[in-house]
């Protein structure tokens, strides 16, 4: 019996100033079918703009308990869940760790999935990569959505990075 084809996912984001207007995207690829989404937000940073990469991708996921591979080129996101980070910060209630609101989504929706995360490199010509990239800009061009977790906390910056 033939294998199932792997779904693997590809996040970015992107920010047009530290804080500024934010992208953020993600390509999911199962065999030949391949999906591309994107969304811009009026005010954000580039870490929260990671992180709504991943959010974006997994909640595009209509099944729970599938084996998949998210990329991405945020150490910031990989290693926080891979080195097991984010579980520590989440028991200690993020006390002094940046967007609570974002790490809590990616918790609850992770959970639901066996998912691993790796690093790669930006810029080095990964096509997906580069797509998620040119997504991310794109969408920080044209923002549409609002951050309102940020844009109500932004005077908490210590919450931020």
């Amino acid at each position: 019996m033939k294998n199932p084809p792997e779904l693997i996912i590809y996040t970015d984001g992107s920010a047009l100033g530290n804080p500024g207007p934010g992208g953020c995207a993600a390509v999911l690829k199962y065999g030949s079918n391949r999906k591309e989404i994107s969304k811009g937000f009026r005010k954000t940073t580039n870490n929260r703009m990671e992180l709504m990469g991943v959010i974006l991708a997994l909640e595009a996921l209509n099944k729970e308990g599938l084996n998949f591979t998210v990329y991405s080129d945020s150490r910031y996101v990989v290693d926080a869940i891979e080195k097991k980070w984010v579980y520590s910060w989440h028991s200690k209630g993020f006390k002094g760790k940046k967007n609570p609101d974002l790490w809590l989504k990616i918790l609850k929706l992770i959970k639901k999935q066996n998912v691993k995360f790796k690093w790669v490199e930006s810029h080095v010509g990964i096509p997906e990569n580069e797509r998620c990239d040119y997504l991310a800009k794109k969408a920080a061009e044209m923002p549409s959505e609002i951050d309102e977790w940020y844009e109500n906390n932004m005077d908490k910056q210590d919450l931020f990075d």
